[in-house]
């Protein structure tokens, strides 16, 4: 070899050796901003502690211990001490009405429970208050359904209360959860049958021309309407779209949507169903730069309304709708549409103050029990006894019930028998939509690409939406669709092996995991043989709804995956993710028993239900949900540590959480003032 052939042949090497060596460590470039001396729950996999963490352009450059951070120190590099706060990824509500979280200046009960005569009061009070005028729709929003509401004889039922409040004025009281509503005399005379006549809703038009209603609208004695309507019977009355009339109130200042979220943490939301109005909302935060939160949007179409000629649900019209708006936000990075929502059910309570009692209106697998409710020797309000459906009596009402449409043999019949013949009825309840609707509404979602996100609380209804789902799987050939349950209130166990099999993600909103003597009283008898009214005589340990409530638990265990959702404004305006997560450990209200204590989960796993399990859910995990280098810098600081308050045997403290500062794309949005 030639001297100058074995000169290149050396520098090669040594050029090779040299790019083999590590580089020597580079000067990291300076951070905007520098967090040390923190407890930093990273929601990564191994559920990492940091105490340090370092932002740049809004996103993650560092996260490990303070003497790393210390690199990232530069002459404008802004550095916040944390004193031991605990700091958690931005908080994601997986299942949310945002339009409806902003305190406005409305007739509002606040979810407070009252009598009916303090009902009657409050409506006088709204009306004088806000100046409504005769023939005005006096609209009462967040009425405790299943709270107060106790008659006296003045007052037998909400009807009568809400007449004895005014007569001038049709009446509705918007139930907290958005599925009941109460109507006095006024209002009842409103609803319209299918052509659009006014028929007005009574005994002889639930037998009539709103028969397909009967089941959603509660009676009294003589089987006229006592007031309570539910679901879709409420539009039959033209009652003014609570979201038009207060839509525009809160349109004045948009931006205490997102302020309101980001004080209690939440960067992430599902909007759990977005009507036309509401697009207004988002375009106009976006577009304000004031949409701090990344929000995925369901879109809602009711199949039951959405109708082609032939009076079938029109899919091509829908499936084409829902195209168009998710092609709107198919490039924006803080706003996505490619969910559809769904009702498979209302709701599962009943009103045991009616005569006969009001069964619940939700689809179950076996038929609803009923109670006979009255006073016990001690004037406590409770069960007594059951009304035995396979009598001889009861199959004679049942084949003879014109015999008691009126008032006098029907009296004569409950005080000789001590219940009402209409308590000899066997109901199953109702889905909200046919199941084969159900089916082909998911099946024709699945298959233009959307995921599903579906409201389903009694055991029939969530039965049926699974059945959906994996029909809608087998269709597309896609496994992995992001398919959620929302609220599963009551889980047959044959269902909690599929819905783990099948990955479902699961929006707990955790809070309602609770006992309550008034509330269970509207549940609890219906299923299980109970008898009086306190936590014992309605938690039989081998009850069914004991057993399986809220069983949140045993689906995680089966593979499901928990988000967290707070339905709010349902029950409360507020999203109160820390009373969420108090709940999902101690399955209790303060001073209360637990609701199945066996279905208690960690507050790590309720952490990662409302951070990266909820940005998986909603398709954001790779750049949210977890503190992780390259990731975006959302992330809030608490005032209190909730993982050692829990870990503690403290959880309950935990509901008291103040959120201290929230942090979205690296921008400071919110902090806590005294």
């Amino acid at each position: 070899m030639s001297d100058h052939r074995r000169r290149v042949a050396l520098a090669c090497f040594a050029t090779a050796l040299l790019a083999a060596l590590p580089a020597p460590a580079a000067t990291p470039v300076p951070a905007d901003l520098v967090l040390t001396g923190g407890r930093i729950y990273t929601a990564d996999h191994a559920r990492t502690i940091a105490s340090a963490m370092a932002v740049r352009d809004g996103t993650l450059v560092y996260v490990g211990a303070d003497e790393g951070a210390a690199a990232f120190v530069g002459p404008s590099t802004r550095i916040e001490p944390l004193s031991g706060r605990l700091v958690l990824p931005g908080l994601f509500d997986s299942h949310l009405h945002p339009a409806g979280i902003v305190d406005l200046d409305v007739c509002d009960l606040k979810s407070q429970g009252k009598s009916l005569v303090q009902m009657t009061g409050f409506i006088r009070g709204c009306i004088k208050r806000y100046m409504i005028k005769a023939g005005e729709w006096v609209i009462v929003r967040q009425w405790n359904f299943s709270n107060g509401n106790e008659p006296d004889a003045a007052h037998p039922t909400l009807r009568a209360a809400l007449d004895l409040a005014t007569r001038r004025h049709p009446v509705v009281l918007v139930g907290n959860d958005g599925h009941h509503g109460a109507f006095n005399s006024m209002a009842l005379a409103r609803a319209t049958d299918a052509a659009g006549r006014i028929v007005g809703y009574s005994k002889a038009t639930l037998t009539g021309p709103l028969r397909e209603f009967r089941n959603f609208v509660g009676v009294d004695v003589v089987g006229e309407p006592n007031g309570t309507v539910n679901e879709d019977a409420r539009s039959r009355m033209a009652v003014p779209s609570m979201l038009s009339v207060d839509f525009k109130e809160m349109m004045k200042a948009p931006e205490r949507v997102t302020q309101r979220l980001n004080s209690v943490g939440i960067t992430g939301i599902l909007e759990a169903a977005l009507q036309p109005e509401t697009i207004e909302l988002y375009d106009t935060l976006e577009r304000t730069g004031r949409l701090s939160v990344r929000a995925t949007l369901a879109q809602y179409f009711d199949p039951d309304t959405n109708l082609s000629a032939d009076g079938k649900p029109d899919w091509d019209k829908m499936v084409l709708a829902a195209q168009q708006v998710r092609e709107k936000y198919a490039h924006d990075s803080l706003l996505r549409a490619n969910v559809v929502k769904l009702f498979a059910d209302g709701v599962l309570e009943g009103n045991p103050f009616a005569n006969p009692p009001t069964l619940p209106e939700v689809a179950t697998i076996k038929p609803y029990l009923q109670p006979i409710f009255s006073n016990d020797k001690s004037g406590r309000f409770g069960v007594t006894g059951y009304v035995d459906t396979t009598s001889p009596l009861c199959v004679d009402a049942r084949a003879h019930a014109d015999r008691y449409m009126d008032a006098k043999p029907a009296g004569a019949f409950l005080k000789e028998h001590g219940f009402h013949p209409g308590q000899c009825r066997i109901s199953l309840g109702e889905l909200q939509h046919d199941r084969a609707v159900i089916m082909e509404f998911v099946r024709r979602f699945h298959l233009a690409g959307f995921a599903v996100h579906i409201h389903a609380i009694g055991d029939m209804p969530i039965r049926t939406a699974v059945d959906a789902i994996e029909a809608a799987r087998k269709a597309d050939g896609i496994a992995t669709q992001h398919d959620a349950l929302a609220h599963i209130q009551l889980v047959h166990p044959d269902d909690v092996a599929r819905i783990g099999r099948d990955h479902l993600y699961l929006a707990f909103t955790y809070a309602w995991a609770y006992t309550d003597p008034q509330y269970d009283l509207s549940v609890v008898p219906f299923f299980d043989h109970v008898v009086g009214s306190d936590h014992a005589a309605l938690h039989p340990a081998d009850g069914y709804y004991e057993r399986n409530a809220y069983p949140v638990k045993s689906l995680k265990d089966a593979g499901a995956v928990l988000v967290a959702g707070s339905d709010a404004p349902v029950d409360t305006r507020d999203p109160r993710p820390f009373v969420n997560m108090a709940a999902a450990i101690l399955r209790s209200l303060p001073g209360q028993a637990p609701l199945n204590p066996r279905e208690s989960v960690s507050i790590r796993d309720v952490i990662d239900a409302y951070t990266i399990n909820g940005a998986q859910y909603l398709e954001r995990d790779a750049i949210t949900g977890s503190i992780e280098r390259g990731k975006s810098a959302d992330f809030i600081v608490l005032d209190r540590d909730i993982l050692a308050l829990a870990d503690g045997g403290n959880a309950q403290d935990i509901r008291d959480t103040q959120v201290l500062e929230t942090w979205f794309m690296g921008r400071e949005v919110y902090r806590h003032r005294e």
